[in-house]
């Protein structure tokens, strides 16, 4: 069985005394629940494992229920220290507060209960976390698979992620596209919008939702304003609706909505925003091209080796503590750009046969900056790039 890298993290904050409560954050189906399961295998000590899936919202004596059976695990066998791990614990209204009292519990009693919490609705743990449990807990951010993890993990070509994407549960039926769509749509694409935005956030128009993300997808890649969107969208409501859905969007791993960059911090928030994806197979899964279509046709290809490359940079960004933009100033456009620190690093992507790039001259004079990467077949590889630690850029 794969073993993600987070894993070893994990295995070094379990082993060491006990001061921080272990958040495990990330979208549906990346692997969260499968590595503490693999974790669980090799402890030798007390676990407790529980799911809030099927518990009542409202239910928050359910917590403390489930810590009290780690603490009579505690006390009857013995042993000097117990896990107590809660899957999903999100879905429990005023968890966080309830974590809270039982944690200081046992602080003040000295009881040696080790918490592990996972959640895919990265908005609302982080609400939660920052309102009640501040300076009690560490995060182990959980992404989409990469390339180099798919390859390993299940003989991905670079092409096959390209177009399928990072998603472990789906690797198994790419040779039957059609069933591979309904797949991703219905069990992977619903389940997020259904269980982890519109069952646990306020969205008064959830065909809204939908019809958003649904377009975005499509327009991965592409600069597009919410004012020229809200033309494509029936009942729509105004742009600060759409501001709203797209933060929902984004905190549940599924679509993201790029800022310009700018020295200037205002400007860049109230730039337009270039759409992304956070995994390709959102953008493939509404393309009415097939795999080998897409790949016969350079333009096509083109579009989903950039958004690829997207895909791979926002990955960086929740795991890295860098910043993605775009930059824009008339007609000429930067695809991204990379800044940590005080580095910025502006990167243009050209996978087809025309590998000119005016954008990069006009982004080198204007913008200040620390190097220009051209990914592509004048550059470096985007089979390569796509393997890559992002911040071997800034080592370079």
């Amino acid at each position: 069985m794969f073993v993600k890298s987070e894993i070893s993290i994990l295995q070094k904050r379990m082993a060491d005394s006990r001061r921080f409560i272990q958040v495990i954050m990330g979208p549906r189906q990346v692997g969260k629940t499968t590595m503490v399961k693999q974790l669980i295998a090799q402890l030798e000590v007390p676990t407790v494992f529980v799911a809030a899936d099927g518990v009542a919202s409202a239910n928050s004596t359910w917590i403390s229920q489930q810590w009290q059976s780690a603490r009579f695990q505690l006390l009857s066998g013995g042993a000097e220290e117990c896990i107590l791990i809660i899957d999903e614990i999100q879905k429990i209204d005023n968890w966080a507060e309830v974590i809270k009292m039982e944690w200081d519990k046992d602080s003040i009693e000295n009881k040696n209960i080790k918490l592990v919490l996972l959640g895919s609705a990265r908005l609302l743990l982080q609400r939660g976390l920052s309102e009640s449990l501040a300076g009690r807990f560490e995060i182990i951010q959980m992404t989409h698979w990469s390339f180099a993890e798919m390859q390993e993990a299940f003989d991905f070509s670079v092409e096959q992620f390209v177009y399928f994407g990072g998603y472990p549960g789906a690797a198994s039926l790419i040779d039957d596209e059609e069933r591979w769509r309904e797949y991703v749509l219905h069990s992977l694409i619903e389940t997020t919008l259904s269980k982890d935005i519109l069952m646990m956030s306020r969205v008064d128009k959830p065909s809204l939702l939908r019809r958003l993300f649904e377009l975005g997808c499509g327009y991965s890649g592409q600069i597009l304003s919410m004012t020229k969107l809200l033309g494509q969208l029936q009942d729509a409501g105004n742009t600060t609706t759409l501001s709203h859905y797209l933060e929902l969007l984004d905190s549940a791993g599924l679509l993201t909505g790029l800022e310009k960059y700018a020295p200037d911090v205002a400007r860049q928030k109230m730039s337009i925003p270039k759409w992304q994806v956070q995994n390709t197979a959102f953008s493939s899964v509404y393309n009415p091209y097939s795999f080998e279509q897409c790949k016969q046709n350079p333009d096509i290809w083109g579009r989903c080796v950039e958004t690829a490359v997207g895909v791979h940079l926002i990955r960086s960004q929740r795991l890295q503590r860098t910043e993605v933009t775009y930059w824009r100033e008339g007609n000429d456009e930067i695809d991204f750009v990379l800044k940590k620190s005080n580095n910025v690093i502006g990167i243009e992507v050209k996978s087809g046969r025309t590998q000119s790039a005016k954008g990069i001259t006009a982004f080198e004079k204007k913008v200040r900056h620390d190097k220009v990467l051209l990914i592509g077949n004048s550059g470096i590889p985007w089979q390569n790039f796509l393997k890559s630690d992002v911040n071997i850029l800034f080592e370079m």
